[in-house]
């Protein structure tokens, strides 16, 4: 039997962006879809601490260069360039962040491809003085700004074109050897992704009606509705009508009428509908969305003793989620500096990350148990720490005069305490 080196089948027809957007809400096929969710993401408060519940707690915990098999040298080449400490060694002073590398304002641009479903970056570089290439930016190249996405037949991605209002005359294109390309759940060859507010955008086009429906029944039937009777053998009653349709509530608001004719305040019959458990509904709903349920607790389901379980479901969604970050950054910004600089032979490290909810407190029980345990060694940097941890003052530099035992045995009113 041969070993198959040719693709047969295709992942992509080849022939442009939408022939996989197979999305049957108009509004929501690409690149509409970009306004759609920065409105959701911006203009809901349901919405906003969805994504702030997933993204502050990626942004959160410590992230790290493992050696994975690489020399020390090409190691703290790349912590050095994406500003990250080295997994089991000590943290080195922070250098100068101007004109560098920011592995924090990366991740929170790269976390745009929640709402988006994709976001892409342009590798800058500058060579130093020894002639080696570092990294001095991953440009974000913004969603709203992307035109034109192609891809290979077999899925792979080749490049992408912005605007070219924005460029030039002439639109130029970012080859994929340029770029570095965070997608949410894609398929096949769809570098749009899925965004994360796909499966809850019903629910906030409905609760964002719900609230208009809301406010417009609060606002017309807080004061009633303004009737207006005409007078015996009044037969035209459009100026009395313009009466009722311009009246408004205020300090000086008031009316006349006709000898004969009523103006009043009419409220509404009947019980008005009542919106606020639909949105409630469709608040948990977006919730749920990201697997978010302990956002809910408290308004209509469950109750405080499920958040446990509720946030283990959820912080297994975070960790996937940083471990695809951590895969593509170590893939096209790590093996792409080693590849300039060292070759494409040499191993290369890569972008780990603390597990997330396992960074626990040091009590002062627990740092005794350690040190007892030989685990730990009190040192002068740990004692600083205990003490700006619990609130007491720095070490005094100065000798503590500590007392004689000859002057405790024998009551000496001093004490030997210092002066």
């Amino acid at each position: 039997m041969t070993a198959p080196v040719n693709e047969i089948g295709y992942a992509h027809t080849g022939q442009s962006w939408w022939s996989v957007d197979e999305e049957p809400t108009p509004e929501l096929r690409w690149p509409e879809s970009v306004a759609v969710y920065d409105a959701m993401r911006t203009q809901d408060s349901q919405v906003g601490s969805v994504l702030r519940a997933v993204t502050y707690p990626l942004r959160r915990t410590p992230w790290r260069i493992a050696p994975a098999g690489a020399s020390a040298e090409v190691t703290e080449f790349i912590a050095d360039n994406l500003g990250l400490p080295i997994a089991g060694q000590d943290p080195k002073p922070l250098s100068r962040t101007r004109d560098r590398f920011s592995w924090p304002e990366h991740l929170r641009l790269a976390l745009l491809m929640l709402p988006f479903g994709h976001m892409f970056f342009e590798q800058v570089y500058r060579i130093d003085g020894e002639g080696r290439a570092r990294l001095r930016k991953l440009a974000p190249r913004m969603p709203r700004t992307i035109e034109k996405v192609d891809v290979a037949s077999d899925g792979g991605l080749i490049s992408i074109t912005q605007y070219s209002a924005k460029t030039g005359d002439r639109a130029r294109s970012i080859p994929v050897d340029r770029l570095v390309a965070y997608v949410l759940e894609q398929e096949g060859g769809n570098w749009l992704g899925r965004s994360v507010l796909r499966g809850c955008y019903k629910n906030w086009l409905i609760k964002d009606r719900l609230l208009r429906v809301q406010a417009q029944t609060i606002e017309r039937n807080g004061m009633g509705v303004p009737l207006y009777t005409g007078a015996e053998n009044e037969t035209d009653l459009s100026k009395g009508a313009q009466m009722a349709q311009a009246w408004r509530a205020g300090q000086t608001a008031g009316s006349a009428v006709p000898y004969g004719a009523k103006m009043e305040l009419v409220g509404v019959t009947g019980s008005l509908p009542d919106a606020d458990k639909p949105i409630r509904y469709h608040d948990e709903q977006i919730a749920r969305a990201v697997l978010a349920h302990f956002l809910n607790l408290g308004t209509q389901t469950g109750s405080w003793a499920l958040g446990t379980t509720f946030a283990d479901f959820f912080t297994l969604s975070l960790q996937t989620l940083a471990e695809q970050i951590a895969d593509v950054a170590t893939q096209h910004i790590v093996e792409d500096l080693v590849d300039v600089n060292f070759g494409e032979s040499e191993p290369a490290p890569r972008v780990t990350f603390d597990e997330i909810g396992s960074r626990q407190a040091a009590t002062a029980e627990a740092l005794r148990i350690l040190t007892e345990a030989g685990i730990i060694l009190p040192d002068r940097s740990l004692e600083g720490h205990v003490r700006q941890t619990y609130g007491l003052p720095p070490k005094d530099p100065r000798p503590a005069r500590v007392a004689s035992p000859d002057a405790v045995e024998g009551g000496d009113p001093g004490g030997g305490q210092a002066q």
